[in-house]
């Protein structure tokens, strides 16, 4: 496949849409639509107690409370640690002064471009950032292997947390 031609059709606060024209490899042309998005981050953030910290919020998406690690959408120019770095403050009131980046991947290839990175967050310390006016987050710690246990029963249907949990479960153990 071959991109030919790009056109923002319709912009939002959070992504555009773009009409993308594309040629396939048996010589036709077909137009797709793009949901154009900044890239994000998650963070799988562990405490001295051996506890995931999660945020339980509203997604409209599913039309109720989901279970979550935290995350969010990288600032113009935000490289992803730094992007990490705000969030988790943002999100759970916690600085943490040990990073390990664990992966990447795009959250839905199909019809969006965004690529989400995740971190795996240690040494964790109190140094809260106000949090976005739109977000109502509830703070929720759970030990390790519980938190393993809910994501396997099903229990935790977020995508980006099950792939986040799953890139940090080789660094958990032990």
């Amino acid at each position: 496949m071959k991109i030919l031609a790009r056109k923002t059709t319709y912009q939002t606060r959070a992504f555009d849409i773009q009409a993308v024209e594309l040629e396939t490899p048996d010589g036709r042309r077909r137009t797709y639509d793009l949901v154009d998005h900044r890239d994000s981050i998650s963070i799988v953030p562990l405490d001295p107690q051996g506890r995931i910290l999660f945020v339980r919020q509203f997604r409209l998406g599913c039309a109720g409370p989901l279970l979550e690690l935290p995350a969010g959408v990288l600032e113009n120019g935000e490289d992803p640690h730094s992007g990490a770095a705000r969030e988790i403050r943002e999100e759970t009131g916690m600085a943490a002064d040990e990073w390990m980046r664990l992966g990447e991947f795009y959250l839905a290839p199909g019809y969006a471009n965004e690529k989400m990175t995740v971190f795996l967050a240690r040494s964790l310390r109190p140094d809260a950032l106000a949090a976005d006016d739109d977000e109502f987050l509830e703070l929720v710690a759970l030990p390790a292997a519980e938190a393993y246990a809910l994501a396997r029963s099903g229990q935790i249907p977020d995508s980006k947390t099950l792939a986040a949990l799953f890139l940090a479960e080789p660094f958990l153990k032990g």
